[in-house]
Protein backbone atom coordinates (compact mmCIF):
# COMPACT_ATOMS: atom_id res chain seq x y z
CA UNK A 1 0.00 0.00 0.00
CA UNK A 2 1.68 3.31 -1.14
CA UNK A 3 1.26 6.39 0.69
CA UNK A 4 0.47 9.59 -0.58
CA UNK A 5 2.75 12.58 -0.29
CA UNK A 6 1.71 15.68 1.84
CA UNK A 7 0.76 18.04 -0.87
CA UNK A 8 3.39 20.45 -1.65
CA UNK A 9 3.08 24.31 -1.22
CA UNK A 10 2.53 26.64 -4.92
CA UNK A 11 5.55 28.50 -4.11
CA UNK A 12 7.58 25.60 -3.43
CA UNK A 13 6.73 24.12 -7.42
CA UNK A 14 7.54 27.55 -8.42
CA UNK A 15 10.78 27.99 -7.17
CA UNK A 16 12.09 24.56 -8.23
CA UNK A 17 10.67 25.40 -11.65
CA UNK A 18 12.53 28.54 -11.60
CA UNK A 19 15.59 26.65 -11.09
CA UNK A 20 15.52 24.01 -13.12
CA UNK A 21 14.67 26.32 -16.17
CA UNK A 22 17.98 28.18 -14.80
CA UNK A 23 20.31 25.22 -14.92
CA UNK A 24 18.84 23.98 -18.00
CA UNK A 25 21.97 24.53 -20.43
CA UNK A 26 19.67 25.16 -23.65
CA UNK A 27 18.85 28.57 -21.83
CA UNK A 28 22.48 29.73 -20.36
CA UNK A 29 22.52 32.42 -23.93
CA UNK A 30 18.95 33.55 -23.65
CA UNK A 31 18.92 37.24 -23.14
CA UNK A 32 16.61 37.17 -20.39
CA UNK A 33 18.04 34.69 -18.35
CA UNK A 34 20.24 36.86 -16.67
CA UNK A 35 17.69 39.08 -15.38
CA UNK A 36 14.90 36.52 -14.15
CA UNK A 37 18.44 35.00 -12.36
CA UNK A 38 18.96 38.56 -10.89
CA UNK A 39 14.91 38.77 -9.88
CA UNK A 40 15.09 35.36 -8.61
CA UNK A 41 18.12 35.85 -6.57
CA UNK A 42 16.69 38.90 -5.07
CA UNK A 43 13.15 36.83 -4.31
CA UNK A 44 15.14 34.27 -2.48
CA UNK A 45 16.88 36.82 -0.84
CA UNK A 46 13.45 38.86 0.47
CA UNK A 47 11.84 35.60 1.19
CA UNK A 48 14.35 34.41 3.35
CA UNK A 49 14.33 37.94 5.12
CA UNK A 50 10.52 37.49 5.37
CA UNK A 51 10.84 33.96 7.24
CA UNK A 52 13.20 35.84 8.98
CA UNK A 53 11.11 38.15 10.47
CA UNK A 54 8.33 35.49 11.11
CA UNK A 55 10.43 33.32 12.63
CA UNK A 56 11.45 36.57 14.87
CA UNK A 57 7.53 37.08 15.29
CA UNK A 58 7.05 34.08 16.12
CA UNK A 59 9.66 34.01 18.82
CA UNK A 60 8.55 37.25 20.26
CA UNK A 61 4.83 35.89 20.48
CA UNK A 62 6.15 32.86 22.25
CA UNK A 63 8.14 35.34 24.65
CA UNK A 64 5.04 37.55 24.90
CA UNK A 65 2.76 34.60 25.76
CA UNK A 66 5.44 33.25 28.34
CA UNK A 67 5.98 36.52 29.92
CA UNK A 68 1.94 37.41 30.20
CA UNK A 69 1.61 33.36 31.64
CA UNK A 70 4.76 34.31 34.16
CA UNK A 71 3.02 37.47 35.02
CA UNK A 72 -0.64 36.07 35.19
CA UNK A 73 1.09 33.01 37.51
CA UNK A 74 2.67 35.99 39.74
CA UNK A 75 -0.18 37.90 39.67
CA UNK A 76 -2.07 35.00 41.52
CA UNK A 77 0.70 34.16 43.55
CA UNK A 78 0.57 37.65 45.05
CA UNK A 79 -3.25 37.26 45.03
CA UNK A 80 -3.43 34.06 47.80
CA UNK A 81 -0.43 35.53 49.34
CA UNK A 82 -2.76 38.68 50.31
CA UNK A 83 -5.69 36.41 50.74
CA UNK A 84 -4.01 34.52 53.24
CA UNK A 85 -2.87 37.32 54.92
CA UNK A 86 -6.02 38.89 54.85
CA UNK A 87 -7.54 35.66 56.84
CA UNK A 88 -4.69 36.05 59.06
CA UNK A 89 -5.50 39.58 59.53
CA UNK A 90 -9.16 38.66 60.28
CA UNK A 91 -7.96 35.96 62.57
CA UNK A 92 -5.68 38.04 64.59
CA UNK A 93 -8.27 40.98 64.79
CA UNK A 94 -10.59 38.51 65.53
CA UNK A 95 -8.62 36.91 68.74
CA UNK A 96 -8.06 40.61 69.76
CA UNK A 97 -11.35 41.55 69.90
CA UNK A 98 -12.21 38.35 71.91
CA UNK A 99 -9.17 39.22 74.34
CA UNK A 100 -10.87 42.70 74.57
CA UNK A 101 -14.29 41.26 75.67
CA UNK A 102 -12.81 38.90 77.80
CA UNK A 103 -10.53 41.39 79.41
CA UNK A 104 -13.56 43.52 79.99
CA UNK A 105 -15.86 40.91 81.28
CA UNK A 106 -13.22 40.07 83.52
CA UNK A 107 -12.73 43.78 84.83
CA UNK A 108 -16.41 44.18 85.64
CA UNK A 109 -17.31 40.70 87.85
CA UNK A 110 -15.71 39.34 90.99
CA UNK A 111 -13.07 36.76 90.53
CA UNK A 112 -13.90 34.41 93.50
CA UNK A 113 -18.41 34.96 93.18
CA UNK A 114 -18.30 35.54 89.69
CA UNK A 115 -21.29 38.05 90.55
CA UNK A 116 -20.52 41.68 89.01
CA UNK A 117 -18.01 43.63 91.41
CA UNK A 118 -18.19 46.95 92.22
CA UNK A 119 -17.25 48.84 88.56
CA UNK A 120 -20.06 47.19 87.19
CA UNK A 121 -22.34 48.01 89.96
CA UNK A 122 -21.19 51.89 89.33
CA UNK A 123 -22.41 51.31 85.93
CA UNK A 124 -25.63 49.78 86.28
CA UNK A 125 -26.57 52.31 89.01
CA UNK A 126 -25.15 55.18 86.25
CA UNK A 127 -27.87 53.48 83.71
CA UNK A 128 -30.44 52.99 86.25
CA UNK A 129 -30.27 56.62 87.44
CA UNK A 130 -30.41 57.99 83.98
CA UNK A 131 -33.56 56.11 82.83
CA UNK A 132 -35.24 56.36 86.24
CA UNK A 133 -34.38 60.61 85.69
CA UNK A 134 -35.95 59.88 82.22
CA UNK A 135 -38.91 58.08 82.71
CA UNK A 136 -39.70 59.33 86.12
CA UNK A 137 -39.58 55.23 87.35
CA UNK A 138 -37.76 55.04 90.55
CA UNK A 139 -35.49 51.87 91.70
CA UNK A 140 -35.11 50.13 94.56
CA UNK A 141 -31.69 49.09 95.92
CA UNK A 142 -30.72 47.12 98.54
CA UNK A 143 -27.48 46.41 100.78
CA UNK A 144 -27.00 43.29 101.71
CA UNK A 145 -24.23 42.18 104.73
CA UNK A 146 -23.69 39.04 105.95
CA UNK A 147 -24.37 38.50 109.29
CA UNK A 148 -21.21 37.60 112.07
CA UNK A 149 -19.06 36.57 109.44
CA UNK A 150 -15.57 37.88 110.53
CA UNK A 151 -16.60 34.82 113.32
CA UNK A 152 -17.35 32.66 110.44
CA UNK A 153 -13.87 32.99 109.13
CA UNK A 154 -12.06 33.13 112.44
CA UNK A 155 -13.32 29.94 113.74
CA UNK A 156 -13.80 28.02 110.31
CA UNK A 157 -11.12 29.45 108.72
CA UNK A 158 -11.19 31.67 105.37
CA UNK A 159 -11.37 28.48 102.69
CA UNK A 160 -14.95 27.79 104.69
CA UNK A 161 -15.63 31.11 104.15
CA UNK A 162 -14.85 32.00 100.81
CA UNK A 163 -16.84 29.14 100.09
CA UNK A 164 -20.09 29.97 102.09
CA UNK A 165 -19.31 33.61 100.18
CA UNK A 166 -19.68 31.81 96.72
CA UNK A 167 -23.02 29.82 98.08
CA UNK A 168 -24.23 33.01 99.01
CA UNK A 169 -23.65 34.65 95.87
CA UNK A 170 -25.64 32.11 94.19
CA UNK A 171 -28.33 32.12 96.27
CA UNK A 172 -28.50 35.40 95.97
CA UNK A 173 -28.40 35.87 92.13
CA UNK A 174 -30.87 32.44 92.19
CA UNK A 175 -33.78 34.30 93.92
CA UNK A 176 -33.75 37.89 92.68
CA UNK A 177 -35.67 39.06 89.75
CA UNK A 178 -34.35 38.12 85.73
CA UNK A 179 -33.42 41.76 85.40
CA UNK A 180 -32.82 42.55 88.59
CA UNK A 181 -28.58 43.67 88.95
CA UNK A 182 -26.58 42.13 91.66
CA UNK A 183 -22.62 41.93 92.91
CA UNK A 184 -20.26 42.28 94.93
CA UNK A 185 -19.82 45.51 97.06
CA UNK A 186 -17.15 44.54 98.73
CA UNK A 187 -15.88 41.87 101.79
CA UNK A 188 -19.09 40.18 102.56
CA UNK A 189 -20.97 43.21 101.57
CA UNK A 190 -23.77 42.53 98.50
CA UNK A 191 -25.52 45.39 96.38
CA UNK A 192 -28.93 44.52 94.70
CA UNK A 193 -30.37 47.20 92.12
CA UNK A 194 -34.13 46.57 91.61
CA UNK A 195 -34.65 48.20 88.39
CA UNK A 196 -38.43 50.10 88.14
CA UNK A 197 -39.74 48.32 91.33
CA UNK A 198 -42.24 50.03 94.27
CA UNK A 199 -40.69 49.94 97.59
CA UNK A 200 -43.16 46.77 98.49
CA UNK A 201 -42.33 45.10 95.60
CA UNK A 202 -38.60 45.36 96.40
CA UNK A 203 -39.13 43.82 100.25
CA UNK A 204 -40.94 40.97 98.93
CA UNK A 205 -37.51 40.45 96.58
CA UNK A 206 -35.05 41.41 99.24
CA UNK A 207 -37.45 38.78 101.99
CA UNK A 208 -37.06 35.80 99.99
CA UNK A 209 -33.68 36.48 99.79
CA UNK A 210 -32.74 36.73 103.03
CA UNK A 211 -35.06 33.42 103.78
CA UNK A 212 -33.54 31.46 101.24
CA UNK A 213 -29.52 32.56 102.80
CA UNK A 214 -30.95 31.36 106.39
CA UNK A 215 -32.05 27.97 104.87
CA UNK A 216 -28.38 27.20 102.97
CA UNK A 217 -26.84 24.70 104.77
CA UNK A 218 -22.62 24.30 104.82
CA UNK A 219 -20.39 21.51 104.14
CA UNK A 220 -16.88 23.42 105.95
CA UNK A 221 -19.56 24.38 108.94
CA UNK A 222 -22.73 23.11 110.98
CA UNK A 223 -25.59 25.88 111.58
CA UNK A 224 -26.83 28.17 109.26
CA UNK A 225 -25.81 32.03 108.24
CA UNK A 226 -27.88 34.86 108.27
CA UNK A 227 -27.81 38.27 106.42
CA UNK A 228 -29.50 41.29 107.30
CA UNK A 229 -30.24 44.40 104.29
CA UNK A 230 -31.40 47.99 103.99
CA UNK A 231 -33.50 48.69 101.40
CA UNK A 232 -34.39 52.23 99.58
CA UNK A 233 -35.90 54.02 97.00
CA UNK A 234 -33.80 55.84 94.72
CA UNK A 235 -35.69 59.30 94.72
CA UNK A 236 -35.75 61.16 91.45
CA UNK A 237 -32.65 64.02 91.03
CA UNK A 238 -30.38 62.56 93.28
CA UNK A 239 -27.26 60.88 93.03
CA UNK A 240 -27.03 57.43 93.31
CA UNK A 241 -24.56 57.75 95.95
CA UNK A 242 -27.25 59.57 97.81
CA UNK A 243 -29.28 56.21 97.74
CA UNK A 244 -26.46 53.81 98.64
CA UNK A 245 -25.71 55.99 101.92
CA UNK A 246 -29.56 55.77 102.77
CA UNK A 247 -29.46 52.05 102.05
CA UNK A 248 -26.61 51.84 104.37
CA UNK A 249 -27.92 54.00 107.02
CA UNK A 250 -30.75 51.61 107.05
CA UNK A 251 -28.63 48.39 107.17
CA UNK A 252 -26.62 49.82 110.15
CA UNK A 253 -30.04 49.75 111.55
CA UNK A 254 -31.18 46.58 110.53
CA UNK A 255 -27.50 45.25 112.45
CA UNK A 256 -28.40 47.29 115.78
CA UNK A 257 -31.79 45.60 115.88
CA UNK A 258 -30.90 42.24 115.89
CA UNK A 259 -30.00 41.42 112.29
CA UNK A 260 -31.39 38.28 110.49
CA UNK A 261 -34.00 41.15 109.01
CA UNK A 262 -34.90 43.79 105.85
CA UNK A 263 -34.96 47.42 107.48
CA UNK A 264 -36.59 50.20 105.34
CA UNK A 265 -34.75 53.93 104.71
Amino acid sequence: MSVKPLPRHADEVLIERIEGLLAQAEHRDNPLRESLAQLFAHSEGQRHRLERLVRISDGYQTVARSNSLSLAEQYDRQLRRLEKLARISDHYQNSLREMSEALKEASLHDPMTSLGNRRFLVDRLNEETERANRKDTPYALAMLDIDYFKAVNDRYGHGAGDDALCKIARCIQEHVREYDHCGRWGGEEFLIILPETSLESARQVAERVRQEIGNMRHEFFAGSITASLGLTLFQLGETYSATISRADAALLRAKAIGRDRVEVG
